[in-house]
């Protein structure tokens, strides 16, 4: 039973449509739809006989980049009040640390019947997430009651049958698992960058630096990518609580809030060199490929092809886009953004070029990564491809005609 308070997205959820875009997850729904899945706005009617409840609402950045757990209180409250026997209350939420004892509280102020709150944090990646929860790497559940954890291992165990991939600790230390998680891989991403920087200034080709610094077992190969940054849902966001639940407990994150800045530096430097390539970027029409913040998800939150469209547009020019999912999420980010009047999106990646000076790739779809250059080069007024995430072969760009700069790579066609 699932419980949302939005009618409207209920009513698509039983039409069997999945209100956002993920592989695989609409073939699910109707595979399971309505003999082992069903949807209410009722609370109460929802958890009632139900021995499990996930809380998985959204805890979104407050301005000083906590993260907001209005939502998970409220809902545990809600759980609390509502209970009419013994329940489980697993926290699914991407929380900071000492929101398990803080639930507790809730929940021990409310209810008439024991409720055994457990820390269980998700790892699931937009575009594969169908695929990590069928084979998780690994399964954290942090809970000092052993009834709790016995019937969540009966729970996961059809995920465990070759080998058990459950980790059980303390909830504390598994509040600070997804959290220390995110921060690695983005430190990763934001490191590579600064590498890659590194080429662009001094000479050398961050693709071979990667992959030879990627061919030791110890590091390995995985976001290793250099690129625009990364964003999203959890990254950026992650990293800033990280930073201020250190804050909180007077500590100083100082790696993590370096990936942080680091972060932002990609797109001031690919800006600059468009600034530079192209004679000022005023009244200047840029074709934009990828409004996503990573292929195969619709989401564009915190995208680098939305930022970099923000500063392209602030500096005078005209935005011609596109993407395989997220034009309707990206066009209504921008409309908020105020960036429409100044901004088209097209179904068709090859019309955005059409009269436009330049190329920009911002997400690496697959549908990007070996266009018809020839055509490509036909429709742009000018000659420049900027490939923000490394993702063509640079000879075939310059092949048709064009000039090609990548990030930290060598350019070619200038």
């Amino acid at each position: 039973m699932c419980i949302d308070v939005n009618e409207a997205k209920l009513a698509k959820l039983r039409a069997g449509e999945v209100p956002f875009f993920e592989p695989r997850l609409a073939d699910l729904l109707k595979r399971n739809w309505p003999h082992r899945l069903d949807f209410t706005s009722s609370l109460p009617d929802g958890i009632r006989g139900r021995e499990v409840v996930f809380v998985a609402v959204g805890t979104p950045p407050q301005e000083d980049g906590s993260a907001d757990l209005s939502y998970v209180l409220g809902v545990a409250e809600e759980v609390a009040k509502a209970a009419e026997h013994d329940i489980v209350l697993v926290l699914k939420s991407t929380v900071p640390v000492g929101t398990n004892e803080k639930v507790r509280a809730v929940v021990e102020r409310f209810a008439k019947h024991k409720i055994s709150v457990v820390s269980n944090p998700e790892f699931l990646k937009e575009g594969d997430a169908v695929n990590d929860f069928f084979k998780p790497d690994r399964i954290v559940i942090g809970t000092d009651d052993d009834r709790a954890y016995e019937l969540l291992e009966r729970l996961y165990s059809p995920y465990n049958r070759q080998r058990s991939r459950i980790q059980r600790m303390s909830p504390k230390s598994a509040e600070i698992v997804k959290y220390a998680s995110n921060a690695m891989l983005a430190t990763k991403i934001s490191f590579m960058n600064e590498i890659a920087n590194l080429c662009d200034v001094a000479g050398g080709d961050v693709e071979h630096v990667r992959l030879a610094v990627g061919s030791d077992e110890r590091i390995g190969m995985q976001f290793l990518y250099p690129g625009l940054g990364f964003g999203g849902s959890c990254f950026p966001k992650d990293l800033r609580a990280l930073v201020r639940t250190g804050a909180d407990y007077g500590l100083t994150m100082e790696v993590s809030s370096a990936a942080v800045r680091a972060n932002e530096v990609p797109p001031k430097n690919l800006i600059a060199h468009m600034e530079r390539d192209l004679g000022g970027l005023g009244d200047k029409v840029i074709a934009v490929w990828g409004l996503a913040f990573k292929p195969k998800t619709d989401d564009v939150r915190e995208a680098p092809g939305i930022k970099m469209i923000a500063e392209l547009v602030a500096r005078g020019a005209r935005v011609r886009t596109t993407d395989p999912q997220a034009r309707d999420t990206a066009r209504e980010s921008m409309t908020h953004m105020g960036l429409m009047d100044r901004v088209e999106i097209f179904d068709n990646e090859y019309e955005t070029c059409r009269g436009a000076d330049a190329l920009l790739l911002a997400t690496e779809w697959n549908e990007y990564r070996n266009p018809e250059f020839p055509r490509v080069r036909e429709l742009l007024r000018g000659r420049h491809v900027f490939d923000g995430r490394n993702m063509c072969v640079p000879s075939a760009v310059a092949a048709a005609g064009l000039a090609y700069r990548g990030m930290g790579r060598p350019t070619l066609g200038y």
